[in-house]
């Protein structure tokens, strides 16, 4: 079944496209119902899910190969990045830096700025890169967003050898 999917690229970058919103929506879960606070990796790893959602959606409406090809390039590059954050993340979880200096925690950013300069900072995250609030199956929530940017690059690669072939 997993081998028929590479043969309908644009479905496939809709699944992509399907499981990063999904992944957002359970980060937001995690944030506002659960209570857990990203940090600032937390929050670039957002833009780089965002980004890869976009992407992904944007190739998947068009039929055009040289577009699938093209979005599939800035996948791999983007979700690179991705996992690149990530593993630096997962990294400080398993060797904690000495002294943490990730962030402000959000009522201290209000009370020291002016508005102005703190609306700016809450985007930023206020949360321990070090610290692993949730895990599951073992794996932190870095870990697990490596493994996706992984995936989601893995894939990105095999359409692009794909795609390259249908020449």
């Amino acid at each position: 079944m997993l081998a028929g999917l590479f043969d309908a690229p644009r479905r496939l970058l809709a699944l992509v496209a399907v499981a990063c919103i999904a992944s957002l929506a359970f980060g937001l879960y995690l944030q506002h119902v659960v209570g857990l606070e990203p940090c600032p990796m937390c929050i670039v790893q957002r833009y780089a899910l965002v980004l890869v959602a976009l992407v992904a959606g944007l190739s998947a409406a068009t039929s055009n190969r040289r577009s699938l090809l093209a979005g599939s390039t800035v996948l791999v590059l983007v979700s690179g990045f991705g996992a690149f954050v990530a593993a630096r993340q997962s990294f400080l979880q398993w060797y904690p830096p000495e002294v943490v200096s990730c962030g402000r925690d959000f009522y201290g950013m209000i009370e020291t700025f002016p508005l102005k300069r703190a609306i700016p900072m809450i985007f930023k995250g206020s949360g321990d890169c070090s610290k692993i609030d949730w895990t599951f199956l073992g794996g932190s929530i870095a870990n697990w967003s490596f493994v996706s940017f992984v995936v989601i690059g893995l894939i990105a690669m095999t359409l692009i050898v794909r795609l390259a072939r249908q020449r």
